[in-house]
Formats: C-alpha cells, sequence, structure tokens
C-alpha cells in the first residue's frame, strides 16, 4: 500500500478576505482523496495564532468567531528548521505538557489577500523548504500589488488600463493636490481601488470629485497604497484560469461572471442564491468569439509566465468587443474555490485539480532543490587571521 502524504492546509489569517479563505479551505479539504492524503487544517485566527484541530474540518465552527475555545484545537507553529519539517504543538511546553511534532510532507495554502497570498507565507514555506502548492514569493507579491501587475505586464507588452497610484501619506497631506492630478489623467468614471485587497474589497466606481475623495478616504483605510484606473465603458468581465509550471502552462475554458451593480460585488461574488463560493452567475463558456476566446487564453498563460507564475491562477480581463480591446484587469494567484467551476468544465474534477496542484508543488519544490546555496569561501579564516579591518568593505 503506498504511504499516505501528510497535506497541511494552511487557511484564514490576517486579511480582509479571511472568511473567503475558510470556504475555500473546507472545499480543497472535501477534494483531497482520504485515501491519498491525511489532511491537517491549521488554521491562522484574525488576530494571526496558528491552530490545529479536527473542528476546523467543519465550516460551523467557524460561526461566532469561538473555535479556538472549542475541545480538541490547539494552538502550533510551523517549524522554521529545515532539520524538521512540520507543526510543533503547542509552540511553547509548560511542566507537565511536552510538545508534539507532527510531520508534513506538502502545503496547501489557501488564504486570500494580505499575509497568504501575499509572498509572505511562501517565503516561510521556502524557508522551511517544503513543497507547497501555488505561487512562489516573487509571483505571490507582484501578483497581489495591482500597480505592481500592471508595471510587469506593460514591461511584457500585455495590454493593461492606464492608472495612478495615491500613497496614504500623499493623500494625507495634499489632498487637493492628488485630486487636481487626478482629474487632469482620466475622465470620469473611474474606479478607486487598494491595491493588494481581491474579493472586490474597498473597490468603488466614482463619477465626481467628491465621490473620488471619498472613496479614496474608504480604500485608503484598507492599503497604503490606492489605484486609480479610468472606467472602460462597455466592458465585460472575463476570466481564464491558467495551471502549470515554466513552459508547461494550459488555460480553461473562459467564463463571463454577470453583474446586476456597476461592478461585480463582494456579495455578488459569494452571497448570491445561496450562497458559497458559486453565489455569483456566470456564462460557461464566455459568450464570445472562438478567435477572442484563443486570444484571451493565450494572454492568460502569457500573464501568468511574466509574474513567473507556477501551480495555479485566475486571469481577469476586461473585454469591449465592439473595438476589439481586452485588457488584464487583475491576475489573482489564490482564486475562490481555486476556480474549480473552469476546471469542472474542461472535465478535471476539484479531486483531480488538487491532485495536479499538489504533484505540481512536489516539481516546483524538485527544481529548487536543483539550485545551489551553500558556497564556502575562506573568508572567515582570512578575517579571523588578518582582523576586521583587513576584509573590504569593513571599516574602523
Amino acid at each position: 500500500m503506498t504511504t499516505k502524504l501528510t497535506v497541511g492546509v494552511i487557511f484564514g489569517s490576517r486579511s480582509v478576505e479571511h472568511d473567503v479563505s475558510i470556504v475555500t479551505a473546507q472545499q480543497v479539504m472535501r477534494a483531497l482523496d482520504p485515501d491519498r492524503y491525511s489532511v491537517v487544517p491549521v488554521y491562522i485566527t484574525r488576530e494571526g495564532g496558528w491552530l490545529v484541530g479536527d473542528p476546523l474540518r467543519d465550516i460551523n465552527s467557524f460561526e461566532g468567531d469561538r473555535v479556538a475555545e472549542m475541545l480538541g484545537i490547539k494552538e502550533a507553529v510551523l517549524s522554521c528548521s529545515t532539520d524538521f519539517k512540520g507543526l510543533i504543538i503547542p509552540p511553547i511546553s509548560g511542566l507537565v505538557g511536552r510538545n508534539t511534532l507532527r510531520k508534513l510532507d506538502v502545503l496547501f495554502p489557501v488564504v486570500h489577500g494580505s499575509h497568504g497570498e501575499d509572498g509572505t507565507l511562501q517565503g516561510l514555506f521556502e524557508l522551511v523548504d517544503l513543497p507547497y502548492v501555488g505561487c512562489g514569493v516573487l509571483a505571490s507579491a507582484i501578483a497581489i500589488d495591482k500597480a505592481m501587475t500592471k508595471t510587469v505586464l506593460s514591461a511584457h507588452g500585455i495590454a493593461v488600463l492606464p492608472w495612478e497610484v495615491v500613497r496614504r501619506t500623499e493623500w494625507v497631506r495634499a489632498r487637493e493636490a492628488v485630486l487636481d492630478r487626478l482629474e487632469g489623467r482620466f475622465a470620469y468614471p473611474v474606479f478607486v481601488k487598494p491595491a493588494t485587497l481581491g474579493s472586490s474589497i474597498g473597490i468603488a466606481r466614482v463619477t465626481d470629485r467628491e465621490a473620488l475623495g471619498n472613496y479614496i478616504d474608504v480604500a485608503a483605510n484598507f492599503d497604503q497604497r490606492v489605484l486609480v484606473e479610468p472606467a472602460l465603458e462597455g466592458a465585460i468581465e472575463v476570466n481564464c484560469a491558467v495551471l502549470g509550471n515554466d513552459d508547461d502552462v494550459r488555460p480553461s475554458v473562459c467564463e463571463q461572471p454577470i453583474t446586476w451593480e456597476e461592478f461585480l460585488t463582494y456579495e455578488e461574488k459569494y452571497m448570491r442564491e445561496g450562497g458559497g463560493m458559486k453565489g455569483a452567475e456566470r456564462k460557461i463558456p464566455a459568450p464570445i468569439s472562438e478567435e477572442l476566446t484563443r486570444h484571451i487564453q493565450q494572454t492568460a498563460v502569457a500573464a501568468f509566465k511574466a509574474i513567473s507564475g507556477r501551480g495555479t491562477a485566475r486571469v481577469d480581463f476586461l473585454v469591449r468587443e465592439k473595438d476589439g480591446q481586452v485588457v488584464v484587469n487583475e491576475i489573482n494567484t489564490m482564486p475562490g474555490s481555486l476556480a474549480f467551476y473552469l476546471w469542472e468544465a474542461e472535465g478535471l474534477s476539484p479531486r483531480n485539480l488538487v491532485d495536479e496542484l499538489i504533484r505540481l508543488a512536489f516539481e516546483a519544490h524538485a527544481q529548487k532543490r536543483q539550485t545551489r546555496y551553500n558556497y564556502k569561501t575562506g573568508l572567515v579564516a582570512h578575517a579571523a587571521a588578518k582582523g576586521l579591518k583587513g576584509v573590504k568593505g569593513i571599516k574602523s
């Protein structure tokens, strides 16, 4: 019998998308084949504490934010030493208690937004030297930042809308000057967005100076940097997921999310008609031409490669068929539900998708292990013999 892989599913965290992460994690844990994997749910609280325990498998446990008080829940921490790759439970032992070590074979992060999708958690995984699902530090850090995504994609010749960035400190210091600059650059309507959030949180479409100022105030509460860009009037949203590593990346079918508002809100994405992560209505495949579909799929793959992506992502586009304009709106390296519904339309079940993501995680880790990190020199011995003053760059 093949030994089961122990998978640490990490979710929650200090993020305004905390609740979305809980739902995605439940879907991922349900999709993991119990005959192949031993699943260890790892919940990061809204305050940043790490918890483990069987109640984390039940979404009802999270009502009322009392999960930490439940029987069977214990504090934990991920070991940062490569000598032991896994969880230490609890992090600190007492006079009568002892630590338990839980070895992990692969990590499956499903944290959306801050402190998870932004490269911070991936940096921890790199230190631990454990295989992990999804994009690495660089791709995660680029994609979470809407302005940086535009900068990178523009450098690769991929179309994006023009943009301006407003820093919170600049906004507080020179509010009217910032508004003058924005109105000099863009005609209304414009969109105001926190630079590093997803799930449509803090986003607004505005049509006058007063609203622009008000919604920059709102967005600046969620982020230190606010992105302002013109609205592409008459455009529809079209999304396409991608899957793979390096040059072996394939796109999914395209979808058109349907909105009854000026843009797709958080409530429409997750809470319309019965809730869950399939709350939004969508057309799959998107009702666009085959030629336009191929262009979007090719651009999605190109954008994923441009940020050095791996594993999976969902690339969101704005499309205006009347003049053929197609621009990348954003890249989600940890899409809600892992875009299960897009891959199911391709004949790839959620169980098959998580299997493939874990395979890609081990493939990426094997590539990393081919890189040399240990480089010994005689510098320390030289400094010990000659003194620090004799070493280049050291001043007395």
